[in-house]
């Protein structure tokens, strides 16, 4: 993925709705325009967090595999 992070959270021992509450924490303590990479597992979280991110007024740069999980990158609204 060429798209670099400012900050990684691994939420892949995280069950709904924690996935997005621990992603909407982290997003809050960054600066508008920076990149959150969250790394998740299940197919939950792979369509509440995005969806929810969304919903806030982020933006969705990417959602790609990475071994058993996925990570999505956000950029903060």
């Amino acid at each position: 993925m060429s798209i670099h992070p400012d900050v990684t959270l691994d939420i892949t021992g995280e069950v709904c709705p924690m996935t997005f509450v621990r992603t909407k924490l982290q997003l809050e303590r960054l600066a508008p325009g920076a990149v959150l990479a969250v790394r998740l597992r299940g197919d939950e979280p792979l369509r509440n967090v995005p969806r929810a991110a969304r919903d806030e007024g982020h933006e969705i740069l990417a959602i790609a595999p990475d071994g058993d999980a996925h990570v999505v990158m956000i950029r903060r609204g």
